[in-house]
């Protein structure tokens, strides 16, 4: 590593910057480390947020260390702080207090938002979003009373909520503005799983409409004239990045802050990881917001950071619990050559996706976990499959490859 380089920041204080932090010690950083963080919150992982939290024996969020392994490992928490500007000359980020802290390296890690309802009801009291511990805890509140829960977007977020409230009891109907669930993760054979799972479960779902209007604070009108009854409305409808504060460095785009293959922005000495960073994939950039990628590239950021040269090319791989429901993708389970192993109409299946050469670019497994085990290794060293005998459930998965 550069030994001109003491001091690095890290912008944001999740699982990605908590990651960078703690994979720098363990890498022989010795300097100064600084975890600067909006939350006054220890780091914490989110996926908690909307499946363990929101069960009713939750003893409440766990973080991802204690803040004496902070203290030992000599990792500054700067914590209720956010970052208002960044000076690339003065190598220095002003917090909202008036303080400055000087870098030698700058890691942006500040994650995403949740994107607000458009042209809906914006009434913090009336209408929930999933981000922080403070929300997974006010909607878990609103569970227990039981009522009508209203939920805007039938992506993870909102059938994870959905599977929770209906094991509380709850009422529950889910708006989805496109025609299936999860349309941008999964095709329409997982989509029409999901949505045979949620409907058994008691779940109302409603396609193609839009909320229109929130009456009285009890009723949501819709586009198609319809109204839901809404005790509790959350909303999941995607996020957007936190890039406040840094979004005149020319280092932004519309997805995030775009990054190269090793983390590194076009400045010298900023990098971006996790959620906020918008990576290279095979239609441009974009973000990957999952658990593996906040942690997996962190990790290849510190490693980068440490003075290794090394591109980061883990596959996206991300998993959802909905109720009894275990869904997990690996790669781009949306095009490809299309092979269904197992019944689609039953309760456990995968699907894998092909590409030139029949190699595996894609699968999503549905209560299979252990065809995800290996999927998750042919789609990263781009195995070769006989599809004849993936179709198969009979032959032994491992058998497939070639």
């Amino acid at each position: 590593m550069d030994e001109g380089i003491k001091r690095i920041v890290i912008a944001g204080a999740g699982q990605a910057g908590a990651t960078v932090a703690f994979g720098l010690r363990r890498g022989g950083f010795g300097g100064e480390i600084a975890l600067v963080g909006d939350e006054v919150h220890l780091p914490y992982e989110r996926p908690q947020l909307s499946k363990e939290m929101l069960r009713p024996e939750s003893a409440g969020h766990r973080s991802i260390r204690t803040r004496a392994e902070f203290n030992e490992q000599r990792i500054e928490l700067v914590l209720g702080r956010r970052v208002v500007a960044v000076d690339v000359e003065r190598h220095q980020i002003q917090l909202d207090d008036g303080r400055g802290l000087a870098f030698d390296r700058l890691v942006l890690a500040g994650g995403v938002s949740p994107r607000q309802l458009p042209g809906g009801p914006h009434d913090a009291a009336a209408v929930r979003y999933l981000r922080t511990v403070e929300d997974a805890s006010g909607l878990c509140a609103d569970l227990e009373t039981g009522g009508h829960v209203a939920i805007v977007g039938g992506g993870v977020i909102g059938l994870e909520v959905a599977a929770a409230a209906r094991a509380r009891g709850c009422e529950v109907t889910v708006i989805e503005a496109a025609d299936r669930l999860m349309s941008r993760s999964v095709d329409d054979t997982v989509s029409r799983f999901l949505d045979r799972a949620h409907r058994g479960k008691g779940v109302d779902i409603r396609y193609r409409v839009l909320v229109t209007e929130l009456r009285d604070g009890r009723y949501l009108e819709l586009s198609d004239g319809s109204t839901v009854a809404a005790d509790t409305v959350l909303v999941g409808i995607g996020v957007t990045p936190n890039i406040a504060g840094f979004d005149a460095l020319g280092i932004t785009d519309a997805a995030g802050v775009r990054v190269d293959a090793y983390g590194q922005t076009a400045l010298q000495g900023i990098f971006a990881t996790g959620d906020i960073a918008s990576q290279k994939n095979e239609n441009g950039f974009g973000r990957i917001e999952t658990w593996a990628n906040a942690q997996d590239h962190a990790l290849n950021v510190a490693r980068n950071l440490l003075g290794e040269r090394v591109a980061y090319e883990s596959p996206v791989w991300f998993w959802s619990d909905q109720g009894t429901t275990n869904l997990q993708v690996v790669g781009n389970a949306t095009r490809g050559r299309r092979i269904v192993r197992g019944d689609e109409r039953g309760e456990a299946f995968s699907v894998f996706w092909l590409g030139e050469g029949d190699r595996v670019t894609g699968c999503a497994s549905v209560n299979m976990p252990k065809d995800m085990a290996l999927a998750r290794r042919w789609v990263k060293q781009g195995n070769r499959v006989d599809p004849h005998q993936l179709a198969e459930p009979g032959t032994p998965l491992r058998n497939c490859a070639l």
